[in-house]
């Protein structure tokens, strides 16, 4: 046996803990709200395989913890396991950085509080700092990762589906907003391809960031709920569906709306998942709700020390120290909200342990063999036979009786079919707060409490509250439908004054909300005097009489039907007065239009072919031939294209096309690419060119004069305008480190030494002399992408001599077979042919019949 190295452990190991692009967005979003950060970004490219970056304005990375940063197990949260009974952070492991580090390539640009400027760190495979520079980014941290797996060929080549990268994309939002809701004062935003995917604005409170994650609609339905236990240090809260809601509005198939949190931690546990649907679906009496989840959220809050969440690498599973009293609370607080329904009822013991302390429907143990509740195995009773002993919740009393008198006695007056046998098991506290203490004999179910039912009382507070959304004020009548008039309702008390609270509720607060509007006007008008009540209501009542009247005189006479109006505008109702007279009295008669004669014209005779002809003889004589090449016409005044004449065919002419074109060959003739000087110089060797041939003919290039301190560098323009400043040391040809590179382009991305290998290869083996024949592929991308940016800056508007130029620079500098733009697009689109005869011209000419 061999101890596997270093690289390879490490790999391994990392490929445990980053399985997915999720994983790196989650790892790299829980060490920014461990900084402190109130605001993350996260831009992802092609779904995150060629880039992740995530940026927050937490308080950043201190230069002196730079050096060790993503080296793994190195980490600010714990400085021992003991620090794990007080974690209080989202990390503590010191494994994120250098996992990811050894999967993909990591820059991080950094800058504390402390710190001047920023600083941007590239890292290599085992989170060491290869190179850092000076950035201008302000306080925070910008981690990018690149190429994620690109070690991993399987893995990488697992998300080559689209539909798993969606799925992914899927899982990187549900994340975000489980995060988003609980820390509210967190603004999240995620961009896919410089496209905004999903964002959240910070919230004020737990129920502004449901509602900005969730929606109104889901948040209408939520009932908040809040419950502790203070004996097992217990505090459980969070929103669930209203009892009896309706199902399609409170859950879902799936279960990314079930947001389950211990100590802020959004984590995956599949017994409280199991509890809580199967309370939320006892209260359904049909099968509707079975095999959907609630949308709900559930905060768990528990001591630090009572918690254990280093079991997976994605810390989304976790350990409970006191899992049964969690369960009891959780139960306890589940049957308060929703009532205890024992067809789908599972007690909290037999989630927690698997087995079940409830009697049978015949009131016996289920298991033969084993002693009753409350008894010693040998028979004997552990407490007085008229007394129901147990082990009471919080909030109850150890131990307690049944019976009027408080002594455990059954009174006689109980029929002899419902009398408790106090002899046989004993009952817990727990089972009695259930409601499964006592059971019916005959059909096995637990006794119901006696229900008392009683008519609702017609108050005035069990009137349908308004709400400003939902209610139509002017709603229409089937009288109103069958004379196709429109009429409006007569307003209601309540309506009248909510009309005229509103106004006086926003001019209080202009910032209210519609709920907060509607809340407001309903506290108004129950706290609203007698006597102003009564005013409404005789206003009301007016409003009421007037509209009986109206109905009643027009299904007496019948509805006049009005002219329509020829405009839908808002007209001033002018003052009564005598104008109309006046003006006919004393205005001067308006002057009478003459009536229009026709203009004189005089049909002339004319041919298309005779004039044609008369034109060739013209320039027979004039020994001039017909006009060739590109002869510019107008502009379209809609469009920014020109109408350009090409022999006996109209075309349309995009200058903008032709100029991205020309911008691109003059950047690729003359265009120098700045060169930064490296830290390190990069040396160049045979194998890294391609040959001892691509290295001669590297050595063999143009020189320039050494400088003072006897270096010289290789001054070939073919090399200083793609960006490579190469310097030669005095030696063999064949000696390692006889060139080295030492300056190169950093506006290039990813410009290396096998990009110099192409510059070589071109000038070797396709003999090229100029710039432009040596452009390696990446820098003819970078001009390309230069170009578009120039011609895009062009004004819109090009006047004619400006587009005269661009044709004419066109003709000279470009082909025939360059006549299509960067992306492929043509020049030129044919417009329409001259026509020749006036038998053409009358069929291009023909009017349309209709």
């Amino acid at each position: 046996m061999k101890q596997l190295p270093a690289d390879t452990v490490r790999l391994l190991s990392s490929s445990q803990v980053i399985t997915s692009m999720t994983n790196v967005v989650k790892e790299l979003l829980e060490n920014a709200l461990d900084a402190g950060a109130s605001i993350i970004d996260i831009k992802l490219e092609n779904y995150g395989l060629d880039r992740i970056e995530v940026r927050d304005n937490g308080c950043g990375i201190k230069a002196a913890d730079a050096p060790v940063m993503a080296v793994r197990h190195f980490t600010s949260k714990i400085h021992n396991h003991e620090d794990l009974e007080r974690l209080q952070t989202y990390g503590f492991r010191g494994e994120a950085l250098g996992s990811v580090c050894a999967v993909a390539e990591v820059t991080i640009t950094t800058k504390s509080e402390n710190d001047d400027i920023s600083t941007q760190y590239t890292l290599n495979a085992q989170g060491s700092i290869v190179s850092q520079k000076p950035t201008h980014f302000g306080q925070g941290t910008t981690v990018s990762v690149m190429k994620l797996f690109k070690n991993l060929p399987v893995r990488r080549q697992y998300y080559s589906s689209a539909k798993r990268c969606k799925d992914e994309l899927k899982k990187m939002q549900d994340l975000l907003v489980a995060y988003a809701i609980i820390k509210p004062q967190l603004r999240l935003t995620l961009s896919h391809n410089k496209v905004a995917v999903w964002q959240k604005a910070k919230a004020a409170d737990r129920k502004s960031a449901l509602l900005a994650t969730l929606g109104s609609s889901t948040l209408a339905n939520l009932l908040p709920c809040h419950h502790r236990q203070e004996q097992a240090e217990i505090l459980l809260e969070g929103f669930f569906p209203k009892p009896g809601a309706d199902v399609a509005l409170t859950s879902t198939c799936v279960p990314d709306k079930t947001f389950i949190f211990v100590n802020d931690r959004p984590v995956h546990h599949k017994d409280i998942m199991k509890l809580l649907r199967q309370h939320y679906a006892a209260q359904y009496a049909d099968e509707s709700a079975q095999n959907r989840y609630p949308i709900l959220t559930l905060e768990i809050t528990v001591s630090p020390s009572a918690l254990d969440v280093n079991l997976t690498p994605d810390k989304t599973q976790v350990l409970l120290h006191n899992k049964e009293a969690l369960f009891t609370a959780l139960e306890a607080l589940l049957v308060s909200l929703y009532g205890y329904r024992p067809a789908c009822h599972t007690p909290a013991d037999q989630i927690g342990r698997g087995t079940s302390s409830l009697p049978s429907a015949a009131g016996e143990p289920e298991d033969a063999t084993a002693p009753p509740s409350g008894r010693a195995s040998d028979g004997s009773s552990s407490a007085p036979e008229d007394q129901i002993v147990g082990q009471a919740p919080d909030g109850f009393d150890s131990n307690f009786s049944l019976g009027d008198d408080q002594t455990g006695h059954v009174p006689s007056e109980v029929p002899e079919e419902l009398e408790v046998d106090v002899s046989g098991p004993r009952i817990s506290a727990e089972d009695w707060s259930r409601g499964t203490a006592l059971t019916d004999p005959v059909s096995g179910e637990p006794l119901q409490p006696v229900r008392i039912h009683q008519a609702a009382e017609q108050t005035e507070t069990n009137k349908k509250t308004f709400n400003v959304i939902t209610e139509k004020r002017a709603a229409l009548t089937a009288f109103d439908l069958i004379s196709n008039r429109t009429m409006r309702a007569p307003l209601s008390p309540v309506a009248l004054f909510e009309k005229q609270a509103r106004v006086e509720v926003l001019r209080e607060k202009p910032s209210a909300s519609l709920k907060e509007i509607s809340d407001a006007v309903d506290n108004r008008w129950k706290k609203l005097m007698e006597d102003e009540r009564k005013k409404y209501e005789e206003k009301a009542q007016k409003h009421q009489e007037h509209h009986k009247r109206t109905c009643a005189a027009k299904l007496a006479g019948g509805w006049k039907e009005k002219p329509a109006s020829p405009a839908l505008a808002w007209k001033r109702k002018t003052p009564l007065s005598n104008q109309q007279l006046l003006d006919e009295l004393f205005s001067a008669p308006p002057p009478q239009k003459k009536p229009r004669t026709p203009k004189p014209c005089q049909p002339l005779p004319c041919c298309v072919s005779s004039l044609g002809a008369r034109l060739r003889r013209l320039w027979a004589t004039r020994n001039t031939a017909a006009p060739r090449g590109l002869h510019l016409i107008n502009r379209l005044p809609s469009q920014s294209v020109w109408i350009i004449l090409c022999g006996q065919r109209l075309m349309l002419l995009n200058p903008f096309r032709v100029q991205e074109s020309l911008l691109l060959k003059r950047l690729l003739q003359n265009q120098m690419v700045p060169a930064v000087t490296l830290q390190n110089a990069l040396q160049v060797t045979e194998g890294s060119l391609g040959g001892r041939d691509h290295m001669e003919t590297l050595c063999n290039m143009e020189r320039a004069s050494p400088d003072v301190n006897g270096r010289v560098f290789i001054s070939d323009p073919r090399l200083v305008a793609n960006g490579f400043r190469i310097r030669l040391t005095p030696g063999a040809v064949s000696t390692d480190g006889h060139l080295e590179v030492t300056a190169l382009a950093d506006c290039v991305p990813f410009l290396g030494l096998e990009d110099l290998g192409e510059i070589v290869t071109a000038v070797l083996r396709r003999k090229a002399k100029s710039v432009q024949e040596c452009r390696p592929l990446k820098v003819s991308n970078y001009l390309l992408t230069e170009a578009v940016r120039l011609a895009r800056q062009m004004p819109t508007r090009l006047s004619k001599e400006d587009v005269e130029d661009i044709l004419r620079r066109m003709q000279e500098q470009l082909g025939e077979s360059e006549r299509t733009c960067l992306h492929g697009r043509p020049f030129l689109q044919p417009l329409c042919d001259i026509p020749q005869t006036e038998r053409q011209a009358k069929a291009l000419f023909k009017p349309l019949e209709l």
